[in-house]
């Protein structure tokens, strides 16, 4: 990549360094192990940068790299903390299980994101349980769906900002 390109990327914000980048991008995070994943992280790291209000960036794409570096840091110590909590969780439920009240309280907060989700639409809905649930990718889905990859990630942002709704009531109760 050029210096003179590089600028004309940098003119047009993070947003049009990324979508030029893209391809490069994702070959990192799949060298960095993210294999089947880069596409995920692609999009996980086009939403941490282009939510935040941050001022101008002198060097875009190395900007952007050491953000993708950054994002698969989180995503390995994020899987090794899980595999901690599962173990330690799957030691100390073996002896312990929820009480009636705890149960109930799960069973309605649970209802509460289910109506969520629905409420998003029936498409969105169907692609976040395929890509949470079922486990597929996100180019997977759009190729099954007979959507574009860019509509599967939209779809996504609409059930996620719902989830963001919920969890905040949950936490403010």
């Amino acid at each position: 990549m050029t210096e003179s390109r590089d600028r004309t990327d940098a003119a047009q914000g993070i947003e049009g360094v990324l979508l030029a980048n893209r391809d490069r991008i994702i070959r990192f995070l799949e060298v960095r192990g993210a294999g089947d994943g880069a596409e995920d992280l692609f999009q996980d790291l086009w939403m941490r940068l282009t939510d935040r209000k941050a001022g101008p960036v002198a060097d875009p794409l190395p900007y952007i790299m050491r953000a993708a570096n950054n994002l698969m840091l989180d995503r390995y110590r994020s899987t090794r903390q899980s595999e901690l909590r599962d173990k330690a969780w799957g030691e100390a439920s073996a002896t312990q299980s929820p009480s009636t009240e705890t149960s109930l309280i799960s069973r309605e907060q649970l209802a509460l994101v289910e109506t969520a989700i629905a409420a998003t639409g029936e498409r969105p809905a169907r692609i976040f349980r395929r890509f949470r649930v079922d486990g597929q990718n996100q180019r997977d889905i759009a190729s099954e769906m007979g959507v574009s990859l860019s509509t599967v990630e939209a779809d996504l942002r609409k059930v996620y900002a719902a989830l963001a709704v919920i969890r905040r009531q949950f936490d403010a109760s």
